[in-house]
């Protein structure tokens, strides 16, 4: 098996060992799936920059490992998720014949892929912040769209409230389109997803001002 393989397997073990996902399925199929996700967006990142590919792939399949911990009644804490999953990949990654360097910089990018805190000395290299750059790509990516709008009972809503809704997501993609990454690949591949969820907020938006009366 390649490390990459071997790591597949071993976050497959950690999530299907969850008490959790076992009563869970849907959820464990979407960390799973959301992982693979952002392991080929870090695959394209290094092979665009030059960067250590397998290495970030890696990271990138175990960047949400901590979420194996979670119950019903304990879910970690959303900053502390990426320090929790670096705790868990540490020996795992030790266990791989990986350089000693790839695996303090793989740990300290899942550790401060949340808020940019990785809870132990580390340089923010470019390898390490691209981890939480591939997370970005998913997390702005299509799906998303669907998953804030099932999440937050878009169709329940009132009109008013989804006008406003879609006025708060605009807003805050306005924000997001200011944001630097560690290469310029992440910030072509973030930039074109954002732009297309601004393009459909506008358009839902423009849709939702056509549906209350007719007013001629």
């Amino acid at each position: 098996m390649t490390k990459i393989q071997k790591t597949e397997a071993f976050l497959k073990e950690q999530f299907d060992g969850s008490g959790y996902y076992k009563t869970n399925p849907a959820d464990l199929a979407y960390r799973l799936e959301h992982s693979y996700r952002v392991a080929r967006a870090a695959g394209e990142i290094a092979r665009a920059e030059g960067l250590d590919e397998e290495g970030l792939i890696i990271g990138g399949l175990l960047h949400d490992v901590g979420y194996c911990l979670c119950s019903q009644d304990n879910w970690p804490d959303w900053p502390e998720h990426g320090r929790i999953s670096a705790r868990i990949a540490r020996p795992f990654l030790e266990q791989l014949v990986l350089e000693r360097e790839r695996v303090r910089e793989i740990c300290c990018g899942i550790a401060m892929h949340v808020d940019g805190n990785a809870g132990f000395p580390g340089e923010k290299t470019v390898f390490a912040r691209s981890i939480h750059d591939a997370d970005e790509v998913d997390h702005f990516d299509v799906y998303r769209i669907y998953e804030s709008m099932v999440y937050d009972g878009f169709r329940d809503r009132t009109l008013a409230d989804k006008k406003k809704w879609l006025v708060g997501k605009l807003e805050r993609i306005r924000l997001l389109m200011g944001e630097q990454y560690a290469t310029q690949t992440a910030q072509r591949m973030i930039a074109e997803r954002l732009l297309f969820q601004r393009q459909y907020y506008e358009r839902l938006l423009a849709q939702m001002e056509r549906s209350e009366g007719i007013g001629f």
